[in-house]
């Protein structure tokens, strides 16, 4: 692991678990809210208000993708606090910085990997076109 303290990785936890458990509570509002509108858009015979309830499902689902993916950030990142390796870039194997990780405790690579990361693989952000 890198040099991190004990301090500073049972901060890190700390930020890691209360944004995991922030994320179930979204996840499951969001399924409970997309369940309530499949009732609206089948029960009302209308197309506009029909459409307007697979919209808001739409969006529902592209939360909760949304949500599911930064989990398991937040399952990755508990792996490699376990296995010995947070902290440590996954590119170029540099220790990442302490102020970096409080900011995103899910980070797997220092900014200039990650920078490179992104340059190199935009198109897996974007998802499905029309």
């Amino acid at each position: 692991m890198s040099n991190l303290t004990q301090e500073q990785t049972s901060e890190l936890r700390k930020l890691l678990d209360e944004r995991y458990a922030a994320l179930n509570e979204e996840v499951h509002q969001e399924v409970n809210d997309k369940d309530e509108f499949i009732e609206v858009a089948t029960e009302v015979p209308d197309p506009g208000d029909a459409s307007f309830a697979n919209l808001t499902v739409d969006l529902g689902n592209a939360a909760v993708t949304r949500d599911l993916g930064e989990l398991r950030a937040i399952e990755a990142a508990r792996g490699r606090m376990e296995n010995g390796v947070y902290g440590d870039c996954v590119d170029c194997e540099t220790e990442i910085p302490f102020e970096r990780l409080k900011v995103q405790p899910t980070a797997e690579r220092c900014a200039p990997c990650q920078e490179h990361y992104e340059k190199t693989h935009g198109d897996m952000q974007r998802g499905a076109t029309l």
